[in-house]
């Protein structure tokens, strides 16, 4: 029976790869390495690129890839295609794999798609001055995490290529999983783009949101020559001219007071000191009285105090003055001469033009030319179709095999790290959304620090709750500043504790307009310091 399923199964493989053959119509570029890369891509001679590139296995699989072999390298690399692939007409699906086996904290990982070379550049000179016509692949390096999409395109007025870049690309999975990045192009001006098969992005190339420069510039621009009156007045309210400070306002009195009315508690020790020698504390046997100083035992809470109210000298508290005011102000009135916020008029832009779609250069070579800290980057099954089920079908033969094993493994070093399935599978998810957030328009300003914040969620996941709570601060200071133009939420919630992270303390610096200093505030939760009397 044993020896009848093997059969079987080995039928039903031989089945599958027929069909995968059949069905699936000849790309117009694939790179599977499946034997060394040396004599067919042509690594970069410049003297900045002295990264050894590899040909390894991808770790726990008999699948080879291309692999960048050290740290701290510049890396560059170029495979010329046998017939350039035009970007103008039908779809066009790029796609290749990315395996990080060492993590990525700072490089790139990208492939840049090269117009032919009588653009000027030559495959031993490939550097990152060669002209391309798309960059796309994943970037990370400090606060920078996303998948690049950038193209280059030829100004028909003026003639000068310009880069487009997606303004708001998906971000870089942090795991060091083998992960699958596919830019779809289709006639219709459309550009998908997908992480593992699924859609992260899609957009026009004629957007103006989503390029940076849109790739059509504006109708019409601000008159450069065009000035702001002299007498134009933009302040839509005024302090009254006609208020008078009241005779009662005392602008000198104290924001606090005594509170004559408290009383000392009783049990309060006056004369026992806060604080006493340790009785345990014994003078180190090499202290040197001449070179060190009298020596002085270490101070601990007196365990007198702890039972009582209080030592030392008591002191009324403070209360509010009810006869505080502060500094009179007149108040504010509609202003009868507000004339609103001026802007410039606006004229026809000279740089306009109209655009039916994009006119893309070929890409006549695949280039890698990256600079990187890590190396195991390794690269693989890079693929140019013209079909998107023919993608797919790559996709599902090539990769994802390897990433379900890939994760089944993942899954047990997890369980054997002390995380539970559930626990890991649900902070997972957390993090994926909060990726999802950071990419969220109006959170643009922050979107590089809440991506910092979630890194370091993800490296210390016993810190989950202070990273949601950190990120939601930053989303209620957004959505307070577009209400209340900028004004303060009477009560924000605060991340906690070490948890209070760099983007929401930024947050809270943002809606005050101030920083408290740091030398003025006390930690009343703090406890107290211990003069070191000698290190020993």
């Amino acid at each position: 029976m044993d020896r009848e399923r093997i059969q079987l199964k080995f039928l039903l493989l031989l089945i599958a790869g027929l069909t995968f053959k059949l069905c699936a119509s000849d790309p117009l570029f694939y790179e599977p390495f499946e034997e060394s890369f040396e004599g067919r891509w042509i690594v970069s001679e410049k003297a900045d690129y002295q990264g050894v590139w590899k040909y390894s296995k991808s770790e726990g699989h008999e699948d080879y890839g291309l692999l960048v072999g050290e740290k701290a390298r510049k890396y560059a690399i170029v495979k010329e295609i046998d017939e350039a692939v035009d970007l103008r007409d039908g779809t066009v699906v790029l796609q290749f794999e990315t395996r990080l086996q060492n993590g990525l904290e700072c490089g790139g990982a990208y492939l840049k798609y090269l117009r032919p070379q009588e653009a000027g550049w030559k495959s031993k000179e490939f550097d990152n001055e060669s002209p391309y016509s798309i960059m796309f692949g994943p970037d990370k390096c400090g606060s920078v995490n996303k998948v690049h999409f950038i193209f280059k395109h030829k100004n028909p007025k003026t003639g000068e290529y310009v880069e487009h870049h997606l303004k708001y690309p998906p971000s870089v999975p942090s795991d060091k999983l083998t992960h699958l990045y596919t830019a779809i192009l289709t006639p219709d001006n459309e550009l998908r783009i997908l992480i593992d098969g699924e859609e992260k992005k899609k957009t026009s190339f004629l957007s103006a949101d989503d390029f940076e420069p849109p790739l059509i510039p504006a109708k019409t621009i601000p008159d450069p020559d065009d000035k702001k009156p002299e007498d134009w007045d933009e302040r839509a309210k005024i302090p009254d001219p006609v208020a008078v400070k009241p005779d009662d306002w005392d602008e000198d009195a104290p924001m606090e007071i005594e509170d004559e009315e408290a009383e000392k508690p009783e049990g309060w020790l006056d004369d026992e000191p806060e604080e006493v020698d340790d009785p345990e504390a014994t003078k180190p046997e090499d202290w040197d009285d001449e070179e060190d100083g009298e020596w002085e035992a270490l101070k601990i809470d007196n365990p007198k105090c702890e039972a009582a109210p209080g030592c030392g000298e008591w002191k009324r508290p403070m209360k509010r003055n009810p006869a505080y005011k502060g500094k009179w102000h007149a108040p504010l009135i509609d202003n009868p001469n507000y004339k609103g916020i001026w802007k410039p008029q606006q004229i026809p832009n000279p740089h306009y033009f109209e655009l039916e779609k994009p006119d893309f250069e070929p890409i006549a070579a695949i280039g890698i030319e990256i600079w990187t800290m890590q190396d195991g980057i390794l690269f693989d099954n890079i693929l140019i179709a013209s079909d998107e089920k023919d993608a797919e079908s790559y996709r599902e033969k090539t990769w994802k095999p390897k990433f379900e094993v890939e994760k089944e493994k993942q899954k047990v070093e997890e369980a054997a790290s002390g995380l539970s399935d559930g626990l890991a599978g649900f902070q997972k998810k957390i993090f994926d959304v909060l990726y999802q957030i950071a990419d969220i328009p109006f959170l643009e300003a922050y979107k590089l620090k809440i991506i910092d914040v979630i890194e370091k969620g993800e490296k210390q996941p016993n810190l989950t709750i202070g990273i949601l709570v950190s990120i939601l601060v930053v989303i209620l200071t957004v959505f307070f500043r577009i209400l209340f133009g900028g004004k303060k939420p009477a009560a924000v919630p605060k991340a906690t504790g070490e948890t209070k992270t760099a983007v929401a303390a930024e947050a809270d610096e943002g809606t005050s307009g101030e920083k408290e200093d740091e030398n003025d505030k006390e930690d009343v939760t703090a406890p107290r310091a211990r003069r070191p009397r000698r290190e020993t």
